[in-house]
């Protein structure tokens, strides 16, 4: 079946954050996608639409059936019935964890630059943020990657006010896909250490090809999974996120935080897009789009490498987030970002939100006629800053 993902779908005027927030720029920000999502997914909520009533939701067995069979059948992930807990977000999910598991003043490891809402929900629980920073590795023709820095990551987890760890598997915004081996170390290091990691797997399904997302609840079963459909199908708007927890003990201080939170209730769209995203037409959909986002990304690194080679980008993985390094402009990226908005009328996002300012992240999940103008406005400044900076 073919997708037409370059199809043009006007966004202004429907209440879309990434679009109406500045309705006088291309937005390249978020992590939204300008893609309508799979036709089994509409066509479910359509269904849903025609009942009529939209009263309080009941997770039905299908749902249940729906996500554990999808990450069974496509990442080789079983988990039981009962190890589950829905919520309307990620973010609302890691933050009622937080609550449950990290006394207030205990410290949560995360490795910078992560995504934003990890300081915020660290800090809005009373707890401290804890920077295990990762390791830049320069590679040929203008990459970089990232590692994890184990010996550093081994002294933070042995200091026993050191009580939780957010892993970002895929990561974002450094677009690193994990490997088997490497979360494998994480986890004899927490588990060694005392110290629970809490995985954000919110980017799973968003590989580039050549690599393979091993969720982290196959090395450690013991460990908090959170999963949700929103990025890849493009439903964070219906609100429906899960979390994988085993442990009854812990289980149930998680719920109990997710009600004291008041994040326990979903609504019926988000419970019928998820099952409707996770089938076999699903499925095709998704793999269409992992290959239209590659090659998006092949774009973005062409042009950024004929316009202006001095910006090294990190490696993409997975994710469709771009992070790239604008540290030879001798600005911030904060400046960058703001000149780009103003300037260029062009919004990304400024690698500060993130912990390292020498960065600028891009969303390529658009049409590639979007993302062309984009970059052409991107590159076009730019090149006026750098030819600034010599002058």
């Amino acid at each position: 079946m073919d997708f037409d993902f370059d199809k043009v779908v006007h966004r202004r005027g429907s209440g879309c954050m990434k679009w109406d927030e500045r309705d006088d720029v291309l937005p390249l920000w978020v992590a939204d996608m300008d893609f309508r999502t799979a036709t089994c997914v509409i066509e479910a909520l359509r269904r849903r639409v025609d009942h009529g009533v939209f009263g309080y939701t009941l997770v039905d067995d299908d749902y249940y059936g729906a996500l554990i069979d999808w990450f069974s059948s496509r990442h080789l992930y079983p988990f039981r019935r009962e190890d589950v807990i829905y919520v309307p977000g990620v973010v609302p999910a890691i933050s009622a964890i937080i609550k449950a598991l990290a006394p207030a003043g205990s410290g949560v490891i995360v490795q910078t630059p992560v995504y934003n809402c990890f300081f915020s929900s660290i800090r809005n629980n009373g707890c401290r943020i804890v920077e295990s920073p990762l390791r830049r590795v320069d590679l040929p023709g203008g990459e970089f990657t990232y590692e994890m820095d184990f010996e550093g990551l081994e002294r933070l987890a042995a200091n026993p006010s050191n009580v939780l760890m957010l892993l970002c598997n895929p990561h974002n915004p450094a677009g690193r896909v994990w490997r088997r081996e490497e979360i494998e170390r994480v986890a004899e290091i927490c588990r060694r250490n005392g110290v629970r990691v809490v995985s954000d797997e919110i980017h799973c399904e968003l590989t580039m090809p050549g690599y393979r997302y091993v969720p982290y609840g196959t090395v450690d079963p013991s460990a908090v999974v959170c999963l949700s459909p929103s990025k890849a199908f493009n439903t964070a708007g219906l609100q429906i996120a899960n979390i994988i927890v085993a442990d009854p003990g812990e289980r149930k201080l998680i719920d109990r935080a997710v009600n004291i939170n008041e994040v326990c209730d979903v609504n019926p769209f988000g419970v019928e897009a998820l099952k409707a995203a996770y089938s076999p037409e699903g499925s095709e959909w998704l793999d269409a789009l992992r290959a239209y986002i590659y090659e998006n990304y092949c774009l973005l690194r062409e042009y950024l490498g004929r316009r202006l080679p001095q910006c090294a980008v990190a490696r993409l993985e997975g994710t469709y987030l771009p992070w790239v390094d604008i540290s030879k402009f001798g600005s911030d990226a904060d400046e960058l970002a703001g000149g780009l908005l103003d300037k260029a009328g062009v919004w990304v996002n400024s690698g500060s939100m993130y912990g390292d300012g020498a960065y600028l992240r891009i969303n390529i999940a658009c049409p590639r006629q979007i993302l062309e103008e984009g970059l052409e406005r991107i590159c076009g400044y730019l090149e006026g800053a750098c030819m600034n900076n010599i002058n």
